[in-house]
């Protein structure tokens, strides 16, 4: 009897959030009750998926499951980043994964790389998209320590040149929707051209380049796919795996081949709660059944190559249908809003775009010249530099800056982060939904923003006139809507950080007695002197504040006072400036600091000593159950009832997920 195979695919993808000066994610009220969107995204998904509970009909826990490790799946390289500092509990489940994944699947790891920022690659230029799929192997050759078979395009957007830059960089396969099959046919012979059934979704195909070169394509079972993803088949396990297995025994009768789907990660407990709960009983349940085996697409084409040829059709994507116009026109697809609201913002939103890219591309090969050796080649290399250590950053300029002194070194890493930024403003996300004014629109907005004042800093003359013209023509819904202009200056003038801003936190958290904020880039340290008494707290001292892409320092002095219960003034001052004179307001008082101070300093002053009580003896308990015998274990769990019933009063969520693994682990173990 032939062997099915059987593979889901997960597409697991946050937008970039970042405020781009501070390169933190600032909170998000619409994610409430959480910080911002990927933390809510992550314990509602990301993190269950890594320990899938499997339970009985009494609700007890049967088993739990590391999804990841038995499926296909991609994680956009900028979800990763931020999961990698965050997250570090739910990244490192997700790395174990592919490497478990490479042991149960013959060497062929589940992980597939993508595209860096989830560009749309049909619409890119040739420069974008080859530093696209440059970064976006860097990134994955870096977190899962392996070069990735597969590469997943964003939203399955697809042309030939884009099928030429995966090609070039090494990848062997990609996936794509059913439509995005134009002909077919075995080798010499007559192409057919496909019907609304599409291809034959049970074997891969070839496609030949313009270059010469060819590429594995996989085109997923729709059908099935649509229903996981918006017809219920998830509301229960078995009945996901009774469909897959259905599908799999009508292949086994004609030879065997591949079953797969493919959909957004985020069905699987976000999109659908306790998704990652049946997805575990349907591998469980593939897992046990004859003549099926659980498979990922680098496995199944080792073993079977492709015998067939295919053209697809150029332009196309998974959530469009009508090519890549939801990307750049009003097309008629978005996400709904009100009946009188239009998408035709998207056209003079791409075209500011795509004119803003242009001149930046100008500046950058302007001043790039005589100081950088091979500009865009230099920006291909410069993922190593965003993802690496000041030792990284040190080797790349010892390799690529040509110019004489630290001057020179500051300006190349200014342009090559205006190009990032420049990059990032094409995130696919900001035309995918219905307004102008969503959170995701707003976010490129701001990346172009960035990229603006990075120009001003390299003095590149006015690159931004013909910029903000275009973008009021781009007109939001609603009677209280700004067009495009005022979104960004208004965006703009709330997220822009400098070196005071940083400073004012870092004095503000000391006098405050907060602990200290790990930003990404930037960096501050100082020395200061504090006076206290019991109704006031004053601190004074020297700041510096080191901003880690730009590799630039500023000097400045600082004061603070704090006096109970909510006044709380600080003062910061530029040592390069004359007596007296101000790189800020005055005062700045608690309203004036970032979000997230502010908020860590309510917390501590209304920091409950019972909660903290209550968390540290369940983090101690987890601790004392490694070491616990059975008769230990048993009187522990005892113990615990009463903990576990504060902590869902208090709301303890991550303590309880963390004590009910532990528990399941030890006590099986």
């Amino acid at each position: 009897m032939s062997e099915t195979h059987v593979c889901i695919h997960a597409h697991f993808y946050q937008p970039p959030r970042e405020n781009p000066w501070l390169e933190e994610v600032e909170p998000e009220p619409s994610a409430a009750p959480y910080h911002d969107w990927n933390e809510r995204i992550t314990a509602e998904c990301y993190a269950p998926n890594g320990a899938a509970r499997v339970t009985d009909p009494n609700g007890r826990i049967k088993a739990i499951r590391n999804n990841y490790a038995s499926i296909s799946f991609n994680f956009g390289p900028t979800l990763l980043g931020w999961m990698e500092l965050k997250a570090p509990a739910t990244y490192a489940a997700i790395l174990e994964a592919d490497a478990e994944s490479v042991e149960r699947f013959d060497g062929h790891g589940s992980a597939l790389a993508q595209p860096y920022n989830h560009m749309i690659m049909p619409l890119a230029n040739a420069r974008d998209r080859r530093t696209q799929v440059a970064w976006g192997l860097a990134d994955f050759r870096r977190r899962f320590g392996r070069d990735p078979e597969g590469m997943w395009l964003p939203e399955t957007a697809v042309d030939l040149d884009t099928l030429e830059a995966l090609a070039e960089g090494g990848i062997r396969f990609t996936v794509l929707a059913p439509h995005q099959a134009a002909r077919v046919r075995t080798p010499g012979g007559e192409w057919h051209d496909m019907g609304p059934e599409g291809p034959d979704t049970a074997v891969s195909y070839r496609q030949v380049l313009p270059s010469g070169r060819d590429i594995s394509l996989f085109f997923y079972d729709g059908p099935t796919s649509r229903a996981v993803a918006f017809e219920k088949l998830l509301d229960d396990g078995e009945t996901l795996a009774a469909r897959l297995m259905g599908i799999a025994r009508s292949r086994d009768e004609a030879g065997g081949g591949l079953v797969h789907i493919a959909t957004d990660g985020e069905t699987y407990g976000h999109h659908h709660g306790h998704g990652d709960m049946a997805l575990a009983v349907a591998l469980g349940r593939i897992e046990r059944e004859p003549g099926v085996r659980l498979s990922n697409y680098a496995l199944y084409l080792a073993e079977h190559p492709p015998e067939h040829e295919v053209q697809i059709r150029e332009a196309t994507a998974w959530s469009c249908a009508h090519g890549v116009e939801r990307w750049r026109s009003d097309c008629g697809c978005s996400t709904g809003g009100e009946a009188d609201w239009n998408q035709a913002w998207r056209v003079p939103l791409r075209d500011s775009l795509d004119g803003l890219s242009s001149e930046l591309a100008r500046v950058f090969e302007e001043k790039a010249e005589g100081i950088l050796a091979d500009p865009w080649k230099a920006r291909d290399a410069y993922i190593d530099v965003v993802l690496g250590s000041d030792a990284e950053r040190t080797a790349f300029l010892d390799a690529w800056c040509i110019g004489d002194g630290d001057q020179a070194r500051a300006l190349v890493l200014r342009l090559l982060e205006m190009q990032r930024c420049a990059m990032l403003m094409f995130t696919s996300c900001g035309w995918f939904f219905n307004d102008l004014a969503g959170i995701e629109t707003r976010q490129i907005l701001l990346y172009a923003a960035r990229a603006l004042d990075l120009a001003d800093s390299v003095e590149a003359g006015d690159v931004s006139d013909a910029f903000l013209a275009g973008l009021s023509n781009a007109e939001g819904n609603g009677p209280e809507a700004r067009n495009g202009r005022e979104l960004l200056l208004d965006e703009s003038r709330a997220a822009r950080v400098s070196a005071p801003d940083i400073a004012a936190d870092w004095i503000a958290r000391r006098v405050a007695e907060v602990p200290e904020w790990d930003y990404v880039v930037w960096r501050a340290d100082g020395r200061w002197a504090a006076a206290s008494t019991p109704a006031a707290r004053s601190l004074a001292g020297r700041i510096r504040v080191t901003d880690r892409r730009t590799a630039s320092n500023s000097d400045l002095q600082g004061r603070a006072l704090a006096r109970a219960p909510d006044m709380l003034r600080i003062e910061i001052r530029s040592e390069s400036n004359g007596p007296g004179e101000t790189v800020r307001a005055p005062t700045l008082e608690r309203a004036d600091l970032h979000p997230d101070t502010r908020s860590a300093i309510k917390e501590t002053d209304e920091t409950s000593a019972e909660r903290d009580a209550t968390t540290g003896a369940i983090w101690a308990a987890i601790e004392s159950l490694a070491g616990a015998g059975a008769e230990g274990r048993q009187d522990m769990l005892a113990a615990l009832d009463g903990l576990l019933a504060r902590a869902e009063l208090d709301e303890l969520e991550l303590p309880l997920w963390a004590l009910q693994n532990a528990w399941w682990r030890l006590t099986r173990g």
